[in-house]
């Protein structure tokens, strides 16, 4: 596929840009629309057309001119041989000659040839044509030389008469031929050109309301859709029908619709980042207060309080992290992870400390990975990960329609190493994902599996996976609930690297 110079992007975007300011784009000429293209290529293919047709005509007319001067002089002939053996007057030769438009009359009888009339003798004769078989291709070579070359030769033409065994020769001069040949052209070209403009103007109408109009409303609806794309009634309405413009045009309907609930929602999102980022503002504010007032904890001498101050510490600071990153300007995504071996089973315990399951709840919680199993990630993001996972798992499991007895509500996080991947799975045995949240799976304000959800959990966990290299999937489980699988490769080792590590086992 080639690929365009962004020079020319960036014209092309402005012609446009300025054009749609204007408000509408330059009308064509008559010519130079469609249905002008369309007119004069019927009338050229037409007019083609007729040319080609021209060829074996001229080449016919040319055959049977020739046919009624010999049949004519045939005649003439078969009186004059009535005569016998009385000679035919000289001025009545002369006149007979005239009348049939000839030089010299021959009768072919009985294998004896037969002079009947002549005029003057012609010193040569230039072309000779037997009208008894003539092939196609070679009356009509025959006919462009005449055309072309002919007007001063003397021809000689013979032929059979009827059905008999006698013949006929004639010697005359091609002018006449040649003149009337002219004059059936000049009749064939006019005649063509009223057949093609009358044909064209008939398929010009046709098509100019069965095609070209659709196509005008089609662009039309585009350009004024451009202008203000989100103005209802700028939407194309479509006719209803089966045709393929018909299509066309529910298609663009469908999509300008499409486009309008994008924008709206693109708005929104514009006010809710605006009012997210003011109210992050202040509470960037109130949490640099908590963080220094939970500073003095640790000098509590309550051994309660002195378990719970390191985590709520951590806390603090983690979420005084989250609201300066939101406050970055222009930060459309999240920052580079900076990844570090980490023990995977002290960052699960705490996402379980995080969530503070209520034991009355009857949630369970489940760890299975080894104590010693390691993950090459970023702490903090995967911390995220797992976290907005196992937290819509739990407001799966404790929501109000999963409040009968007998339930079993377990989270279950799984993790194992497959050679330089690890595999993490975080399992809940909830009602699991309905459909509309399966087909907007991580999209953000339409993913989300409960009613006044925004769905950016998942949005975020994805994005974060992503960025280390992974990979985040929806598992298809044969009993209820909702599993997530998530794998996590490990850096590239630079050779520099492992010479470095080598150097200091050493």
């Amino acid at each position: 596929m080639p690929v365009q110079d962004q020079g020319e992007t960036s014209k092309a975007e402005n012609i446009v840009a300025g054009e749609a300011a204007k408000g509408s784009y330059p009308r064509a000429g008559m010519f130079s629309r469609l249905s002008g293209k369309l007119l004069w290529l019927t009338v050229f293919f037409i007019m083609l057309a007729e040319i080609l047709i021209f060829f074996p005509s001229i080449a016919s007319m040319r055959v049977r001119w020739l046919e009624d001067r010999l049949n004519t002089a045939a005649a003439a002939a078969i009186v004059i041989d009535g005569l016998q053996p009385v000679d035919l007057p000289r001025a009545l030769q002369k006149e007979t000659l005239e009348a049939t438009g000839t030089k010299a009359i021959v009768l072919r009888k009985d294998g004896t040839s037969r002079l009947l009339a002549m005029s003057e003798m012609p010193t040569s004769v230039d072309e000779s044509y037997d009208l008894s078989n003539i092939p196609p291709l070679t009356a009509m070579r025959d006919a462009l030389d005449t055309m072309i070359f002919g007007g001063n030769r003397m021809i000689r033409v013979y032929g059979a008469v009827g059905e008999t065994n006698t013949g006929v020769e004639v010697v005359m001069k091609d002018r006449p031929l040649r003149k009337a040949m002219f004059v059936y052209a000049r009749n064939v070209l006019l005649l063509s050109i009223l057949i093609s403009l009358f044909t064209a103007t008939l398929i010009f109408f046709s098509i100019n309301r069965i095609l070209i109009r659709p196509i005008r409303r089609l662009t039309g609806s585009m350009q004024q859709f451009a202008s203000d794309p989100e103005n209802p009634l700028h939407v194309y309405v479509g006719d209803g029908g089966r045709d393929e413009l018909a299509v066309a045009g529910r298609n663009l309907t469908s999509m300008q619709l499409e486009l309008q609930k994008t924008l709206k929602q693109q708005k929104n999102l514009a006010a809710l980042g605006l009012a997210v980022s003011k109210i992050n503002h202040d509470m960037r504010n109130i949490l640099a207060s908590a963080q220094l007032m939970s500073d003095r904890l640790v000098d509590v001498d309550d051994p309660l309080v002195k378990s719970f101050a390191p985590k709520l510490l951590r806390t603090i600071d983690r979420a005084v992290g989250y609201t300066t990153e939101v406050l970055s300007y222009g930060k459309a995504t999240e920052s580079a992870p900076r990844r570090r071996r980490i023990l995977l089973y002290e960052l699960v315990q705490e996402v379980k400390d995080i969530l503070a399951i209520e034991p009355q709840s009857g949630v369970e919680f489940i760890e299975q990975m080894g104590p010693d199993l390691e993950v090459d990630a970023d702490s903090e993001q995967l911390f995220r990960i797992i976290h907005n996972l196992c937290r819509n798992a739990l407001q799966a499991l404790t929501s109000p329609g999963e409040q009968g007895a007998g339930i079993v509500r377990r989270i279950t996080v799984a993790a194992q190493r497959v050679g330089s991947v690890v595999s993490i799975t975080v399992d809940d045995t909830g009602p699991g994902m309905p459909l509309k949240a399966r087909q907007n799976l991580f999209a953000a304000f339409r993913g989300s599996a409960r009613s006044g959800g925004t769905g950016l959990g998942l949005t975020i966990a994805r994005e974060l996976v992503l960025a280390h290299g992974g990979t985040i999937a929806l598992v298809e489980k044969p009993s209820v609930g909702t599993q997530f699988r998530i794998e996590i490769p490990d850096r590239p080792v630079s050779l520099e690297d492992y010479r470095s590590r080598s150097h200091a086992e050493k």
